[in-house]
């Protein structure tokens, strides 16, 4: 490839990509945040108020849905991305130090819980095609069949259900 050396191809760069994420090192890291942090189905797990906290409560989530419940990737990949967008928001708006995150499971549902101590009400906005931010709620209104939020005495709880398949 005359007049090429030095120009980094991106043949390599894909080949450092797909080596630093694959999803056994993904699962390990699941399994390694119900060890540190605790199970959501059993009680709620406390996580700081912090952006990383995102991963790992989707990490959560994702080991819940996929090993200990057996449900759908799907079902997974949609849970994994409204938690995101419930925790993005905890995190960005509340002014919180924490926030708690809790997974149930009944008959033909699951209902996931983000508790945070703001008592401010999230707000559905209209989304515009090419808006780059303020997606989290129309997304969890779009891809859940309910949501809502329950005032406590000191914050809120902000909540998500879906609809699973009972075998």
């Amino acid at each position: 490839m005359a007049g090429l050396e030095g120009i980094e191809q991106p043949r390599e760069q894909s080949r450092v990509t797909a080596a630093r994420w694959s999803p056994a090192v993904e699962d390990e890291r699941a399994l390694k945040a119900l060890e540190l942090y605790g199970n959501p189905t059993e009680s709620e797990v406390a996580l700081p108020s912090r952006p990383e906290s995102a991963a790992t409560a989707r990490r959560l989530a994702q080991v819940v849905i996929l090993r200990q419940w057996g449900l759908s990737p799907k079902l997974a990949e949609d849970t994994v991305l409204l938690v995101s967008e419930l925790v993005g928001n905890a995190v960005r708006h509340t002014g919180a130090r924490v926030f708690g995150l809790r997974m149930r499971r009944r008959r033909g549902w699951l209902r996931v819980e983000v508790r945070d101590p703001s008592r401010g009400l999230p707000c559905l906005m209209p989304v515009q095609e090419l808006d780059i931010s303020g997606r989290g709620l129309f997304l969890v209104d779009k891809l859940s069949d309910r949501w809502g939020v329950n005032l406590l005495p000191r914050g809120k709880t902000t909540w998500f259900e879906m609809r699973v398949a009972d075998r």
